[in-house]
């Protein structure tokens, strides 16, 4: 979907509102990226235009056409967020590749910095969509996201006020208020009635008139509802195709609570009829005990995962076997009735409502935590292993560096349930599904501690780029740190089973006293 807005500044707010950013978190942010970048996508860092010899349209037309093949190595901040480290540029341009986009594109760079956020930073994510104040919004997005070298006061300071000049110029819309109306009995039939009697609506190109198939085309129409909000400058401004799946769904148990906010909130997990988006509230079934990953019941939420992050939900309308029907908003920018499959890879997991006592059928199968394997999402441990998916079912998988890495979504049923992206000078290049059988716990290493050498090569220096050989697996003691680099634990053997005598990767190593 196009960008909406007159210029830059304009795009970036509809974007962020549309994913559901309160005003002040997404005025936060975007205090941040104008202190890195001035909102300029192309924007290459100052002091290397110098030194690599090129200007901001300059360097990304080189990356794009492939003429300057450094991008990812060579430690220059570019785009919005001034991206830098390895990992993230690297992701960028497969990003950007995957849609057939420039680098500096801003679409597409939007679209990489809420992947981001979903899949690596969720807590973050959920603040900026709660956020009450822009200092809050701001100080999360420097100290979490950014970390540039300098986060003092005043650099907190001048970020927020930087944010706040956008808040008071976009974040001024009201919302609108509903009109009454009476709900019903809080069950799940009641709350599928409301949602099948807005299967079909879609807005007329025109905006004028919604079509009207159904006896339920006045004022409480759910398009009606979703574009008085655009109007007021909620989702992504455009007062067309806003049929935001997340917003549906609070709409439904809206109007099954009789349009009272406090209400919908005791039935399920939403925060009134804004929403909080799909992965807010599968986090909130999943801290209540009510996420399933199995055997769903009509009036359940679902929801869906896609390329690392939970990207959809709907309602569960039936269940046949293998497969089960859902009604979803926001499908061809339209309310549908679709067919899904139960182990298909995108279906993520389902959240159970609270419905009235006595009135639906209650659940066959125990709760699933919110961690229903070994590590949780935010967890950083160890990958051993060699290959990442592009899914948690994929058959094939690529090459990747064992090495530290964070673990930013989990798909219990999936062959490769968690999805790993690694962390900073962890050594990995990791960015997708990894097997159970691959990850440890990380215990701190300290100088003089006694570990086994996994085998595998070692090094020079901490920082070397060609290695000097792999001696075989053995016992070992280390003997000096480097933290953050590359190789960053000196070993050497203590027995003729191993000559290792140098610098290591961290997930060659296992401490074993």
């Amino acid at each position: 979907m196009a960008l909406i807005g007159k210029n830059n500044e304009e795009k970036i707010w509809n974007f962020l509102t549309g994913k559901g950013l309160s005003a002040h978190g997404a005025a936060g942010l975007m205090g941040n990226l104008y202190a890195e970048s001035a909102l300029e996508p192309m924007n290459l860092q100052n002091t290397y235009e110098k030194s690599l010899g090129y200007t901001d349209a300059g360097y990304t037309a080189a990356v794009d056409s492939g003429k300057y093949t450094n991008f990812v190595h060579d430690s220059a901040g570019y785009g919005l967020a001034q991206w830098t480290y390895y990992t993230r540029k690297e992701a960028l341009l497969k990003y950007a590749k995957a849609a057939g986009a420039s680098i500096g594109d801003l679409e597409t760079q939007l679209g990489f910095l809420y992947k981001e956020l979903s899949s690596g930073y969720p807590a973050l994510l959920s603040t900026l969509r709660t956020a009450a104040t822009v200092r809050t919004a701001s100080d999360a997005v420097l100290t979490i996201y950014e970390r540039p070298a300098d986060m003092s006061e005043r650099v907190k300071v001048q970020r927020a006020n930087f944010g706040q000049k956008y808040l008071d110029k976009y974040g001024s819309a009201v919302t609108p208020t509903p009109e009454p109306s009476t709900g019903g009995s809080c069950t799940a039939a009641a709350l599928l009635a409301i949602a099948a009697a807005e299967i079909g609506y879609h807005e007329k190109a025109s905006n004028a008139n919604l079509d009207s198939k159904t006896g339920n085309s006045g004022a409480a129409n759910f398009t009606k509802y979703s574009r008085d909000l655009a109007a007021a400058g909620y989702y992504n401004g455009n007062k067309q195709g806003v049929a935001w799946c997340d917003v549906f769904v609070d709409w439904c148990f809206y109007q099954l609570a009789g349009r009272n906010a406090k209400k919908a909130q005791e039935i399920e997990c939403q925060t009134g009829p804004l929403g909080a988006g799909c992965l807010y509230s599968m986090q909130y079934y999943q801290q209540q005990g009510r996420f399933y990953t199995s055997n769903p019941q009509p009036g359940d939420q679902v929801f869906y995962q896609s390329g690392g992050s939970i990207s959809h939900t709907g309602i569960v309308e039936s269940v046949n076997g293998s497969t089960f029907t859902t009604i979803e908003g926001n499908a061809s920018d339209q309310v549908m009735r679709c067919k899904r499959k139960m182990n298909d890879g995108y279906t993520y997991g389902f959240g159970r409502p609270k419905y009235d006592a006595g009135t639906d059928s209650a659940p066959t199968e125990p709760a699933q935590p919110s961690t229903p394997l070994k590590y949780k999402i935010g967890d950083v441990v160890n990958f051993s292993g060699s290959v990442h998916y592009v899914s948690s079912n994929a058959a094939n998988g690529s090459n990747c560096k064992p090495g530290k890495v964070k673990i930013t979504a989990v798909y219990a049923s999936g062959k490769h349930p968690y999805h790993a992206i690694a962390e900073a000078g962890g050594g990995s290049t990791a960015y997708g599904w990894v097997d159970t059988d691959k990850l440890s716990p990380i215990t701190e290493i300290k100088i003089g501690d006694a570990v086994k050498f996994k085998g595998g090569p070692h090094y020079a220096s901490s920082t070397a780029a060609a290695d000097s050989g792999s001696p075989k697996a053995g016992p070992a003691t280390v003997t000096a740190i480097a933290k953050g680099a590359k190789h960053p634990y000196h070993v050497v053997h203590t027995d003729k089973q191993s000559t290792v005598y140098g610098w290591v990767d961290a997930a060659l190593v296992e401490k074993t006293q």
